[in-house]
């Protein structure tokens, strides 16, 4: 045999092997979906049936029971997504990715997610305590059998989760209401809204700062206040032009910078971005094709791969004086209930009302005691107080610790201490920025709310169920099977006192009484509607009428998706799930309409502007991914924020916001306006036609110099990414799930992008995380969907399966009638 062709078999033979290996790595690390295991603590066996929809099944003879068998289901199935949505919220992501993770870990500890969880958990009545406490026994005790092989990202990572359990370290009951708080603080926002307007007013007066964040249309700014002479006066606020600190981590290049960039991103906009919204509506009899109400709801958030929920079922009589269960729908792994979803007699969704919740407060620092903070003093002299503090120690994968001290004031965490770049804002010698949140109070209720509701069986019992709500206040549309809809704003709102000039807009002096919160709007005064002309929908604007006498926020979204989704619920006299997925897939932006006459009349000497501006003749605002006018659009209108809005606030102020938000309302003014104020002396007339250059040239260099072949949904796939897998190059593609979609964040069918992403500015981020359809006469007729699928193991079959019906809005049955079902595993004492 020669030399040649023994290599050759050689090599043969060694990959032979090492497929052999991988794949019975695969198959030992996959979960048991058939058979029997052991759960020790059940008080009887539980049967763990998947459907044909792959929706999961937990059959129990007490609600404990069900509790803790979910508990070992996701665990199974979402082994990585628990283990790092845990070290998220306990500021512990260094520990296992090094130092490009430590200013997120500073950010979660200075907030103190795991203190107010254990408050929380410490005021709960015992009932609401049992099925944290049932959750959390399961989880460990799939991590303590070690029945199945870790997961891939433990192995990548070097990480035993079976020796983080013998030292104390694995999930508790505590963290899943550290979790419920982590959702909140995910769906937040006006803490960034705060420290944006206050970034923009180092350059802006505050006429400016009102046409750059303009108030919901028609409606005075909140904030009556001079807010540029304010902090003027105070001093407080930094010369523009400041150095920019280095991000930990950031300069490490590789993956680790990618890491340190992603996580560092992700944690800005934790509280920060705008346009985190959803959709819900509703019918009621008489608008649907059955008599009996029809409910829909897709929230959006960002797209991650494992996707943000699981969907099962929970079945249990009455036991031990508990009452029994059967819920079915979206639970969150880290949650023991059904989030989103139904029982056998109402159903309902969420979408995110966004009040301001979150007030920053600028606390001066005694100046002969840097220790002490000033306070209210009924004399008018000033006075101190003490700061709160306690030492932080972060352990840093290949690094020493790190020590970090957190400071607290009577309003909350000092921010500023953790987030450095808030230095280039305030003078952090003088001054600190501290945060009062209805998330952190110590009387969370949203486990109370969420057991209520998955045992509510009709529409007055869930309103009833949710009244105990906190964080993040939502949207909650309800139906139930005797033919009532109803709407409710559901979760706690600080009031302010009428003297209180800034309403929150920006960080209020700390030392002045006027502008603390004085108590909470009462549940039965937060907006409402019994659906009397037949049907709802909400869809993150402004949910109450002009007279209504509370101050919510004048952050709403643009009221865009909303009206659509009225109109396409009036053109239609009796609704069924066909006419639902249409308004499901819907794709029309009248946003884009608003806007495109700007473009249609620009005049540009680019030798592709005849071709790409005669695309857009014809143009009927629909964002199709394979049509070239909406990516035309889009590439302008970006273009023109870049030019614009970007050469106003300065190349690097800019920077910092833009991606957080898009600029639309403001754009919209400023070339109404045609604001040379913005566009410059030449009008935005020039500065149109200057962004179409640069947006076409943007537009050939990634697809072509042929118009004709150019698509949107090329430029704007829907992107589901893993955190922190995706950030390797090689294993990216492994990890991540891509589908081609239309849209943008003013559709229906939300495609919302981040503009601030170099690699992709316009890839479809943040969309709508499920799709489900509720239908009333007969709720096994029910349906579902989300982008990826039921596992979160990278490897499995199960992995990305939903991901083409979810791009062509088509959905799975979600029944309580699974049938003999798919697979059966029986959890045995």
């Amino acid at each position: 045999m020669g030399w040649t062709k023994r290599v050759l078999m050689g090599g043969a033979a060694t990959l032979a092997v090492v497929g052999l290996g991988l794949g019975l790595y695969v198959q030992k690390s996959l979960p048991a979906l058939d058979g029997e295991l052991g759960l020790p603590g059940l008080s009887a066996p539980v049967q763990v049936l998947r459907d044909t929809s792959d929706v999961t099944h937990v059959l129990a003879q007490t609600p404990d029971d069900a509790w803790r068998a979910l508990g070992y289901v996701h665990a199974q199935e979402r082994g990585w997504q628990l283990e790092f949505n845990r070290r998220v919220m306990r500021g512990e992501l260094a520990e296992v990715l090094g130092e490009a993770a430590l200013e997120t870990d500073k950010l979660m500890r200075t907030l103190g997610i795991r203190q107010a969880a254990q408050r929380q958990y410490e005021q709960l009545p015992a009932d609401a305590r049992r099925p944290l406490d049932a959750y959390a026994a399961g989880v460990r005790a799939f991590i303590d059998s070690g029945q199945q092989a870790r997961a891939p990202e433990f192995v990548l990572l070097g990480i035993d989760p079976q020796a983080q359990a013998r030292e104390g370290k694995g999930w508790d009951a505590i963290d899943s209401v550290g979790w419920s708080i982590m959702m909140a603080l995910d769906l937040g926002g006006n803490w960034g809204h705060e420290l944006a307007r206050l970034s923009a007013l180092q350059v802006l007066d505050t006429q400016g700062l009102w046409q750059l964040f303009p108030p919901y249309e028609g409606e005075p700014p909140a904030a009556k206040a001079d807010l540029a002479k304010l902090y003027r006066e105070l001093g407080a606020l930094r010369p523009a032009k400041v150095a920019s600190a280095a991000a930990p981590g950031a300069a490490t290049g590789g993956w680790q910078a990618s890491l340190a960039a992603d996580l560092n991103g992700w944690a800005a906009d934790l509280g920060h971005s705008e346009g985190k919204g959803s959709n819900n509506w509703v019918v009621d009899g008489s608008r649907s094709a059955s008599g009996k109400p029809l409910l829909a709801n897709d929230p959006h958030l960002g797209l991650s791969a494992p996707a943000i929920w699981y969907f099962a079922r929970l079945q249990a009589p009455d036991a031990d004086g508990a009452k029994g269960l059967d819920v079915i729908g979206a639970t969150l792994p880290g949650l023991p209930f059904v989030v989103l979803g139904r029982t056998r007699g109402v159903a309902w969704g969420f979408t995110n009302t966004a009040p301001d919740v979150q007030d920053l407060y600028l606390e001066q620092i005694n100046p002969a005691n840097p220790a002490q903070y000033r306070v209210p003093s009924a004399s008018g002299e000033m006075a101190w107080a003490d700061f709160e503090t306690r030492q932080e120690v972060f352990k840093v994968k290949g690094k020493p610790d790190v020590v970090h001290t957190v400071r607290h004031t009577r309003h909350g965490p000092v921010l500023s201490d953790a987030q450095p770049r808030q230095a280039e804002l305030i003078d952090t010698q003088r001054f600190a920025l501290a945060l009062r949140w209805t998330a952190l109070e110590p009387d969370g209720g949203n486990v109370v709310a969420s057991l209520a509701a998955n045992r509510a069986t009709d529409v007055d019992s869930l309103r009833q169920a949710f009244s105990a709500f906190v964080a993040p206040m939502q949207n909650v549309l309800m139906a139930d099977t005797q033919g009532r809809i109803a709407y409710k704003a559901v979760g706690r709102v600080p009031v302010r006192r009428a003297d209180n000039d800034i309403m929150g807009m920006t960080p209020s002096p700390g030392w002045d009484a006027r502008y603390d919160w004085t108590g909470y709007l009462p549940y039965a005064e937060t907006p409402q509607d019994d659906g009397q002309k037949g049907w709802i929908a909400t869809a993150n604007q402004r949910i109450h009428g002009p007279d209504y006498p509370h101050f919510l926020t004048q952050d709403w979204a643009p009221p865009y998706r909303q009206q659509r989704i009225e109109q396409l619920l009036k053109a239609t006299p009796h609704h069924d799930a066909a006419s639902y997925r249409a308004i499901h897939g819907d794709l029309y932006a009248q946003a884009t309409l608003r806007l495109l006459p700007f473009l249609q009349k620009t005049t540009s000497q680019h030798a592709l502007a005849p071709v790409a501006l005669k695309t857009l003749n014809g143009f009927d605002g629909v964002m199709r991914a394979d049509h070239a006018a909406p990516l035309i659009f889009t590439a302008w209108i970006d273009e023109f924020t870049r030019g614009v809005i970007g050469q106003r606030l300065g190349k690097e102020r800019f920077e910092s916001l833009y991606g957080k938000r898009n600029f639309r309302s403001a754009v919209e003014g400023i070339l109404e306006r045609d604001d040379k104020s913005w566009c410059g002396a030449e009008g935005c007339a020039a500065a149109s036609a200057a962004a179409l250059s640069r947006a076409l040239d943007k537009i050939a260099q990634a697809q072509g110099q042929d118009v004709g072949q150019w698509q949107w949904g090329r430029a704007h796939p829907a992107l589901s990414v893993h955190r922190p897998l995706s950030n390797i190059k090689a294993l990216a593609p492994l990890v991540e799930v891509r589908t081609p979609t239309g849209g943008d964040p003013f559709t229906v069918n939300v495609g919302q992008y981040h503009l601030d992403k170099a690699d992709a500015p316009y890839a479809n981020r943040h969309a709508a995380s499920l799709r489900a359809i509720y239908d009333l006469s007969n709720l096994d007729n029910s349906r579902f969907i989300y982008q990826t699928g039921q596992s979160g193991h990278p490897l499995s079959g199960r992995y990305r399966d939903m991901a083409g019906e979810w791009e062509d809005v088509e959905y799975r049955p979600l029944s309580m009638n699974p049938g003999k079902g798919v697979s059966t595993l029986t959890l045995k004492p």
